[in-house]
């Protein structure tokens, strides 16, 4: 099986950022905006529950059935491992990948919620064509069915139809109303998206329909972040992937001190800002932010998302292998290994064992360890540590 690791890194924008809360019926403001807070704060099954309820309280409302779609697609995301930005680093692909199935009264109830989202989505539009709401909405459930099909069921070519539609819905909105920057997610997205591809793939998109532009891209999604609307969330925990892929190490630092002041519960953006802070090169920062958010997480009793224990000590010893405490760091990596992670989280920390072997002089250990990593990686999609693997195997299998 090939992880979603390459899998079209929007749609990972949309899983990290889950639900987008839409303005509806006022009959279930309250249900949705509880349903929102308790997403973001990780509280996924109490958000799914109070989601549903607001459908039963307003079975109208599209912002209720697409808010209920969102949270499934995240609960979905935390079975199966892909809620962190790790997910969405790697290259884009415009192929399909091989997933596991999701389970069966999951994938039913989706399939309900972003039908009838998108339904209420086209009579509104068809009712009202030059209301810009209208658009809005129908524009976030096709976003919806796009990142499911995409992550969930792996369907790259199949996605690519609805997403164009999302990107054109919001475009139109964005024609309607200039002051509506919440739209400039889905397009600004799109539109990095895009400028990401390779030249024959880009021209199709331009053909299709699709705008492209790096900079237009991340600077319409910044005036969404900057935006008091509905989608302000989305739109910030979406630039913490683009600047991670763009190496704006701080800029992502300063969006993801704003969210843990936002969702104080939600223990993966201590573990975000952990994982940040290592790419940016500051392991001590590192390491505290990991203890700080590991003391969180020891006090939380809550559902972990698979593999989450291994990816927090995987990223701690990081922190401290850096920071040439090899002792402390093998006790982490050794703790990572036990608590059964991702595969590429498994190679990742063979990887540093087998750094940390080497440079105890072990070479027997190390290649155990590096052998280990290369297979791991592989299996999970993740072939620039694979390489790295390999290419320290040699050295050490052929130094005297």
């Amino acid at each position: 099986m090939r992880s979603p690791r390459r899998v079209l890194f929007l749609a990972g924008v949309l899983v990290l950022a889950a639900a987008v809360t839409a303005r509806g019926n006022p009959a279930s403001d309250q249900l949705r905006a509880r349903a929102t807070d308790a997403l973001y704060n990780l509280d996924t099954d109490r958000s799914l529950a109070t989601w549903r309820e607001a459908t039963v309280a307003d079975p109208q409302d599209a912002g209720a059935w697409r808010g209920l779609a969102g949270a499934l697609i995240a609960q979905l995301a935390m079975l199966r491992g892909t809620m962190t930005v790790d997910s969405y680093l790697g290259r884009v692909t415009t192929k399909d990948v091989a997933l596991p199935p999701a389970p069966p009264a999951l994938a039913s109830e989706f399939q309900n919620a972003v039908g009838r989202a998108i339904l209420l989505g086209r009579q509104h539009v068809s009712a009202r064509p030059s209301d810009p709401q209208a658009h809005y909405d129908l524009g976030a459930a096709v976003g919806l069915r796009a990142t499911y099909i995409a992550t969930i069921d792996g369907s790259i070519v199949a996605a690519f139809r609805a997403a164009r539609e999302a990107y054109n819905e919001h475009e139109r909105v964005l024609e309607l109303d200039r002051a509506r920057a919440d739209a400039g997610l889905t397009v600004g997205t799109y539109r990095y998206l895009v400028s990401a591809l390779s030249m024959p793939m880009r021209w199709i998109a331009y053909m299709a329909g699709f705008g492209g532009g790096r900079d237009r891209g991340i600077a319409l999604v910044e005036g969404a972040a900057n935006h008091p609307g509905d989608n302000q969330s989305d739109a910030m925990i979406a630039l913490i992937l683009l600047y991670n892929r763009e190496r704006r190490f701080d800029d992502a630092l300063d969006v993801l001190a704003r969210l843990r002041g936002k969702y104080p519960r939600n223990r993966l953006f201590w573990l975000e800002t952990g994982s940040t802070l290592l790419r940016a090169g500051r392991p001590a920062e590192a390491e505290q932010m990991l203890d700080d958010g590991l003391a969180l997480t020891a006090r939380d009793q809550r559902p972990r998302m698979l593999g989450e224990e291994s990816l927090w000590y995987f990223r701690r010893g990081a922190a401290r292998a850096a920071l040439h405490q090899a002792g402390r760091a093998r006790e982490d990596f050794e703790r990572a290994l036990r608590a059964n992670g991702r595969k590429w989280v498994q190679g990742r920390t063979h990887l540093e064992l087998g750094q940390l072997a080497i440079d105890t002089g072990d070479r027997a250990e190390a290649r155990r360890h590096l052998a280990t990593a290369a297979q791991l990686c592989d299996s999970d999609s993740d072939g620039a540590h694979a390489e790295r693997a390999r290419e320290l195997l040699k050295q050490v299998s052929t130094a005297r």
